[in-house]
């Protein structure tokens, strides 16, 4: 294995980037290359199809470009959707990401919990899988909520986001029946935990779980033993169509310092 060989991310925007912290905290030598679909955002709205046939295109495309040691499809959509597909298309190890309904079943007391997604995530049978699996005895409300993902990108961006729209775009969760009583809540899109603060003003005493440690300790154990550069170059973001000047700030908090069109 190259020392240099990154871990490559992959999302449709910046919501990736809740799956990239955790990572590098546990590997913090490891090369990074974070790459974002935006000329293809948002993919919640996208049908299945269209998902299927992208999303393994575009990591052909990356994968040849810069031979990482694994991908990371740090995307709920993308990996519920396009996850084997992209597996039988690459030669390297590719880790997705599952909705939490696992450890939100367990913690849960109420026995009502939320998935909080895209649209097109939580009309997925693969997540009705999992609730039928490890939350059966939970009333288990799914939403999916194209605002949150424009306002995690607005976010980094450096906008400001006004709590009642978030307040807004969780309250047809909360009215669903029995919504009152949602004591977890999984932030099914990556997009949200960088939202954790707004969302937690919005569903006050609500725990929120994601996957974004348990990705991070995926990784760490597919390349245990694997050799890491001395001094790991600065991390690279590689997107699809321009993004927002602005987003430079954020980025650079995570450890990406270079930005490049795909």
């Amino acid at each position: 294995m190259d020392p240099a060989a990154p871990l490559l991310f992959f999302d449709s925007g910046v919501g990736g980037l809740s799956v990239l912290a955790p990572t590098r905290a546990l590997l913090p030598k490891a090369p990074i290359v974070y790459a974002a679909d935006s000329a293809g955002f948002p993919y919640g709205g996208k049908s299945e199809a269209e998902l299927a046939a992208r999303v393994p295109a575009l990591l052909g495309r990356l994968v040849e470009r810069y031979r990482p040691r694994l991908a990371v499809i740090a995307c709920n959509t993308a990996s519920t959707i396009a996850l084997d597909q992209v597996r039988a298309a690459l030669d390297i190890p590719v880790v997705g990401t599952v909705p939490a309904i696992k450890p939100a079943g367990e913690l849960s007391k109420s026995r009502v919990i939320a998935v909080l997604g895209t649209e097109a995530t939580v009309r997925q049978p693969y997540v009705d899988d999992l609730a039928a699996r490890f939350a059966a005895d939970c009333t288990v409300i799914c939403h999916g909520s194209p605002e949150l993902v424009a306002l995690a990108e607005a976010k980094l961006a450096g906008d400001y986001v006004p709590l009642e729209d978030v307040r807004a775009a969780v309250a047809p969760m909360l009215a669903a029946p029995r919504g009152g009583e949602i004591d977890v809540v999984v932030l099914a899109c990556t997009h949200f935990p960088l939202l954790c603060e707004e969302l937690a003003a919005a569903l006050p005493g609500v725990v929120q779980v994601d996957g974004g440690a348990g990705i991070a300790r995926r990784i760490a154990y597919l390349t245990q033993g694997q050799p890491w550069p001395l001094a790991p170059p600065p991390g690279l973001a590689v997107f699809t169509a321009p993004p927002p000047a602005t987003l430079a700030v954020s980025l650079a908090q995570f450890g990406i310092n270079e930005v490049k069109l795909l």
